[in-house]
């Protein structure tokens, strides 16, 4: 249980959670609580229902449920949004690394960084190459879940100790960073879809759950709700931690990464930059495995297990998660894009879908009106996410930069 909890609140905590100061300004202050606080909520109840609809239908994974309630199309379009969750989840990490580790190192050793040994070293390449190569791929080779525990469980200390450093650096940075100091509060903003984006693609953890459910040494539903709840409110209140407090610091200058909004040669954000990027490397592998199961699922699945197989599709989704991070600084409206989109359908639609297709209620009592909303709900955030990303990609000359050029 204890390994199981902290996958699953590495999978909560992820990437997503330095934008949520962002998310924060995008819908105010009073607002964006509440938000964190209700998705907190769905998420635990959706994450629940999930293992509810699995034990109903005898299935063990997310595709094989959705295959039972739905038949082959269910099974193509649940592979296809978790495919893609998990494979924007990879190339994102892969991103930040090479965003993050090359000025860290720079900083830390800046006599070594201006040696020509040192600048091949510290550039973001031969850094992303580095760490892939070495970390991220052996981590990926793993078949079983439950033995990213203790990575995880590094990673759900080192964003701690993000959050504490955000917390400590912030009232002490150069004024002229921080927000002047008449700038008010707002309690509630207009951008309320683009803050409901954000915290989704940070809390969604649904297509991880199955095997972090599998992974328990006596998977029951009470011992995985004990696990449930307990990653929801320790996610749910480092999340308010970091939103708030990034927010009241910077305001309307908060940055999308609330790192960026700190200079680059602070030694305790640098820390927390160093950290953060481990912490991708250490989320990597669980979505190596996520996109390894969907190409299983789909393409091998009355074929036995085969380790020539298994380490042949693990490399081949490494290489194509270098080769997006080698190649792409800034992936922009593309994974904004198919992170919404998924994020929504997997955490949203599919759960309530599944229940109302396996339970014997029926389907207009009172008992089901709260799937029926949260269905409502995610329609509604994935035809806006769309939509805005697509506005945001005309509006913007250069979406997706690349590192070649």
């Amino acid at each position: 249980m204890v390994s199981s909890f902290f996958n699953l609140t590495n999978a909560i905590v992820g990437a997503g959670v330095i934008g949520l100061p962002y998310a924060m300004r995008q819908a105010g202050l009073l607002v964006g609580v509440l938000l964190v606080v209700a998705l907190a909520g769905i998420v635990d109840w959706t994450l629940r229902v999930l293992a509810y609809c699995a034990k109903l239908s005898g299935r063990s994974s997310y595709q094989g449920m959705v295959e039972y309630c739905f038949g082959k199309p269910g099974l193509v379009a649940n592979s296809f949004f978790q495919g893609a969750m998990a494979g924007g989840g990879m190339a994102s990490f892969i991103v930040i690394v090479g965003d993050t580790l090359p000025h860290v190192l720079s900083a830390l050793m800046p006599s070594v960084s201006k040696t020509g040994f040192g600048a091949v070293v510290f550039s973001r390449r031969f850094v992303i190459a580095f760490f892939v190569i070495c970390m991220a791929y052996p981590l990926s080779l793993y078949r079983d879940i439950g033995k990213l525990g203790k990575t995880s469980a590094f990673a759900v200390v080192a964003m701690c100790t993000i959050i504490v450093s955000v917390i400590i650096e912030g009232p002490q940075i150069d004024p002229d960073l921080r927000a002047s100091p008449g700038t008010p509060i707002a309690l509630a903003n207009p951008g309320f879809f683009q803050a409901v984006g954000v915290i989704t693609f940070a809390f969604v953890c649904h297509h991880n759950s199955f095997m972090i459910y599998g992974s328990l040494k006596k998977p029951t539903l009470n011992r995985y709700f004990d696990v449930i709840h307990m990653s929801t409110v320790i996610a749910g209140i480092a999340s308010l931690v970091m939103a708030v407090s990034g927010y009241m610091f910077f305001k309307d200058k908060t940055h999308g990464n609330i790192l960026n909004n700190f200079p680059q040669d602070n030694f305790l954000i640098n820390i927390a930059r160093f950290l953060f990027a481990l912490n991708m490397i250490t989320t990597f592998p669980m979505e190596t495995l996520v996109a390894r199961e969907v190409i299983d699922s789909l393409f091998f699945r009355d074929r036995d297990f085969s380790m020539r197989r298994h380490v042949v599709i693990t490399t081949a989704l490494c290489l194509a998660g270098l080769i997006i991070g080698e190649t792409v600084c800034n992936l922009g409206v593309l994974l904004e894009l198919t992170g919404g989109m998924s994020a929504s359908f997997l955490a949203f639609i599919l759960p309530s879908g599944c229940y109302l297709r396996l339970s014997s209620a029926p389907k207009l009592s009172l008992k089901m009106i709260p799937h029926w909303l949260c269905i409502a709900f995610g329609f509604t955030v994935m035809i806006l996410s769309t939509v805005l990303s697509i506005k945001n990609a005309a509006s913007n000359r250069n979406p997706v930069a690349s590192c070649w050029l």
